[in-house]
């Protein structure tokens, strides 16, 4: 078991990477650890997307997504019965319905709207505004927190990400297959990397992890490792 950390000095901690690569549950599971709020950027666009589908909106068509943005109001709160930060959409508690593969795949398409981003990077970066803050994404490192004290980005193989996330819809009643998981996830990453709008990519100064066959105690220990080094560099000057 890793040491009791250190919570003194307060910090914004950036975690990037691909899909179904364990950027969540690192991110989470860091959080606790250090009594910081964890908050799931993905989940942002993914409400959106649900919104947009709700209303019938294209996610094909930029301008009636952006001009649907004043009506969406996208909050977290923290569910003691489960442990976890849970996604609110206008209100109404969303976390299930937003991580379906479909919802997944209009995020990703509403993700390279221009507007739609500048839009939620700055609800984001006012979530980090008192610090004590772990943030996930895809352009959180880049975008939201360039200097984020601490920058994180997570990998994994796709045959390990394909198998995780198949068994995470399978654990929620979501039946698909192997084939089409590891063909989202494919999709996805394109997107993410040649949109114009922040694509995904590793900041120059962030720290990778590579979880394929690592467990998440290990990787939790290798984040947490990071965030001391980082704690102690702060404290020393």
């Amino acid at each position: 078991m890793a040491k009791k950390e250190n919570v003194g000095e307060r910090i914004i901690i950036a975690v990037d990477g691909y899909s179904s690569c364990g950027k969540s549950t690192l991110s989470k599971d860091l959080a606790k650890k250090l009594q910081y709020v964890y908050i799931d950027s993905g989940a942002m666009y993914r409400a959106v997307g649900l919104y947009c589908m709700q209303q019938g909106i294209d996610t094909n068509n930029e301008d009636k997504v952006v001009a649907a943005l004043p009506k969406i109001k996208i909050n977290f709160k923290y569910n003691s019965e489960t442990n976890n930060n849970e996604t609110y959409l206008n209100g109404k508690n969303v976390e299930a319905a937003i991580r379906n593969l479909e919802v997944a795949a209009l995020a990703s398409a509403i993700s390279k709207y221009k507007k739609v981003r500048e839009a939620l990077v700055a609800q984001q970066q006012l979530f980090g505004k008192e610090k004590g803050v772990v943030m996930d994404g895809r352009d959180i490192g880049t975008v939201v927190f360039p200097d984020a004290e601490l920058k994180l980005f997570i990998t994994a193989n796709i045959e390990v990400r394909t198998e995780r996330r198949y068994k995470e819809l399978a654990q929620k009643g979501i039946i698909t297959t192997k084939e089409k998981v590891a063909e989202n996830l494919k999709e996805r990453d394109d997107n993410d990397i040649h949109r114009t709008e922040s694509p995904l990519r590793k900041a120059d100064d962030a720290k990778e992890i590579d979880n394929s066959f690592l467990t998440m105690e290990e990787q939790l220990n290798l984040a947490c490792y990071f965030t001391n080094e980082v704690i102690k560099n702060i404290q020393a000057k």
